[in-house]
């Protein structure tokens, strides 16, 4: 069973940035496509970047030009570099296989003030 740990979350001025890091435990996390998801109060769960293992990468519109996501295999870690941020970035942010196939961590929460 794999797990999925997210940090580095937190407070932030609208503007500033914040660097998530999501590490997997089990042996497939390279052959995966991993997505970023986020899930704001009252809101559905959505996903907002995700990265093949070849490292292509794709964004929700509301993201795209300000997160940038990646991934080092060899320490089954993804990461979302989120410049730029929004009060309407507030949200726990999650990861996961691009289709949700995991369980999900306890996400880490984001919070953009204005």
């Amino acid at each position: 069973q794999v797990q999925l740990v997210e940090s580095g979350g937190g407070l932030v001025q609208s503007g500033g940035s914040l660097r998530l890091s999501c590490a997997a435990s089990g042996s497939s996390f390279s052959i995966y496509t991993m997505g970023w998801f986020r899930q704001a109060p009252g809101k559905q769960r959505e996903l907002v970047a995700k990265i093949t293992r070849a490292d292509n990468t794709n964004y929700a519109d509301s993201v795209k030009g300000r997160f940038t996501i990646s991934r080092d295999n060899a320490k089954k870690t993804v990461y979302l570099q989120m410049n730029s941020l929004k009060p309407e970035d507030t949200a726990v942010y999650y990861c996961n296989t691009a289709g949700s196939g995991w369980s999900w961590g306890q996400g880490t929460q984001v919070t953009v003030s204005s």
